[in-house]
């Protein structure tokens, strides 16, 4: 007979951790894994990495979760190889080969490449995404093997480095802005290249201001205690990094928390990060008009108040 399942007591936790998202994992199971060794109650993640992808993964907890908009839509660097000659029905590893060429690729080439693809592109999205076509998914379609149109996108390559591995393979560093498909870019490369190509590793080193080296292991969480595991979050002002800063007395504070816009000598601005003085805490975002500050993605008082004990408890653990 099976023992009974204990029953996780779930809690307020608010912050952000900075997750290196182990091969294998999807971006779904991966924060469920964050958020019940945390014992948190509400959790979110910024963007879906595949399955077959690693590296930066930032996930959002409690009031942080209100803020993880802002890093969709940030630039992201990946780092991935293809294999040259070879397509594939998915254009990574995981697919069907669907077509095999010669490879005759020599440096000059992967230079022509590189300029060719560096700066404002149009991709269309692969089908074997999750984006949605009257109201399904496309890897849905694809998996009952019905292609549909998809309309290009516009999107930017920022950085663009092309390298040879060894014959067939070649490594590429990207850095590129919300919406780009580093599986459509590798196989629109091969392409390019004139011998088709499909991705056999993609790693995310960067989001928005957050690095790789930042991050922690699903196994180094496993690894440590409640307090250990609590420290790792970082607060949830991390997401607005580079917002402009404006601070409000008490008086001012409590008017914006409640929905009010408040009058000053601000430049007009499309998003700020609004804090409060007593005590002093993040308040949410909002952007500046015509010297109004005009309320954002608040916190609430209570969630306001459980972070600052949080960061109150935290202080005192020795």
């Amino acid at each position: 007979m099976n023992a009974p399942r204990t029953r996780v007591q779930r809690r307020p936790v608010h912050g952000v951790v900075l997750l290196d998202k182990p091969l294998g994992f999807s971006s779904n199971q991966a924060l469920q894994k964050a958020k019940w060794l945390l014992r948190a109650e509400k959790a979110g993640h910024t963007g879906t990495l595949d399955p077959l992808a690693t590296g930066v993964l930032p996930l959002c907890f409690g009031a942080a979760t209100k803020f993880s908009q802002l890093h969709l839509d940030a630039d992201k660097t990946y780092v991935a190889t293809a294999r040259l000659g070879v397509k594939t029905s998915t254009g990574d590893a995981e697919g069907e080969v669907i077509s095999e060429r010669p490879v005759e690729v020599m440096p000059e080439d992967l230079a022509r490449v590189e300029a060719q693809f560096t700066g404002p592109i149009r991709q269309v999205p692969p089908m074997h995404s999750a984006l949605k076509k009257d109201g399904k998914a496309l890897y849905e379609y694809a998996r009952e093997g019905v292609e549909v149109e998809r309309a290009p996108r516009d999107v930017v390559i920022h950085k663009l480095e092309i390298r040879a591995v060894d014959g067939d393979t070649i490594r590429i560093l990207a850095s590129v802005s919300k919406g780009t498909y580093i599986r459509t870019l590798g196989e629109d490369i091969g392409e390019a290249l004139g011998c088709g190509a499909h991705l056999t590793s993609l790693r995310r080193v960067a989001t928005g201001g957050f690095t790789e080296a930042q991050c922690v292991t699903i196994e180094a969480l496993e690894a440590m205690d409640e307090e250990e595991r609590l420290a790792q979050l970082l607060p949830a002002e991390s997401l607005v990094g580079g917002h402009s800063r404006v601070t409000l007395g008490t008086e001012d504070a409590a008017r914006f928390l409640s929905g009010l816009r408040r009058r000053g000598g601000w430049a007009d601005a499309d998003e700020v990060a609004v804090f409060g003085t007593q005590p002093p805490a993040f308040l949410g975002t909002a952007h500046v008009k015509a010297g109004e500050l005009i309320p954002g993605r608040l916190l609430n008082p209570i969630e306001i108040q459980q972070i600052l004990l949080n960061a109150q408890q935290t202080e005192a653990t020795p």
